[in-house]
């Protein structure tokens, strides 16, 4: 089936972890990991969503550091995005962020435009990332405070 649009929204959102991720401080994020991305799976607008064999992204490195773990996925547009983000389970983890992560002074999570059907990498996200932390939002990476559109 052909996309309905040509392009779809990319983000990348990356957490440093606060202890181990198999300490009992990190067990509640841990077990709620596959119940929120199931609710990411079925949701409207979803289309992918970077994961190891294990079902999660929590051991694919990013920027060579082990305490940092990605999340990294592809939307159909910045509504379907939001939804999910601020709505159910996910917004209720995402409210206790502060209990498993350290809290960084920079940017953390960059939006950017693929062509459809496009999965990027963790390096390109990588990238995305540091270019908003260099140059603030552009077309190139951006917010969900600062959304740039296509074209």
């Amino acid at each position: 089936m052909a996309p309905l649009t040509e392009h779809e929204l990319a983000q990348i959102n990356i957490a440093r972890l606060k202890a181990p991720l198999d300490s009992p401080q990190l067990a509640e994020f841990v077990a709620g990991l596959d119940p929120v991305n199931a609710v990411a799976d079925a949701a409207e607008g979803f289309v992918w969503r970077l994961q190891s064999d294990e079902g999660n992204a929590t051991d694919i490195g990013v920027f060579g550091d082990d305490w940092l773990i990605v999340n990294m996925s592809v939307w159909r547009d910045v509504d379907s995005l939001k939804s999910f983000m601020y709505d159910g389970l996910h917004r209720d983890l995402l409210r206790r962020r502060r209990e498993w992560f350290e809290r960084l002074d920079e940017a953390v999570t960059a939006l950017w435009w693929v062509p459809a059907g496009h999965r990027p990498s963790v390096p390109e996200a990588e990238q995305r990332l540091l270019h908003l932390r260099k140059h603030g939002a552009t077309p190139h990476a951006f917010t969900l405070r600062e959304i740039h559109l296509v074209g």
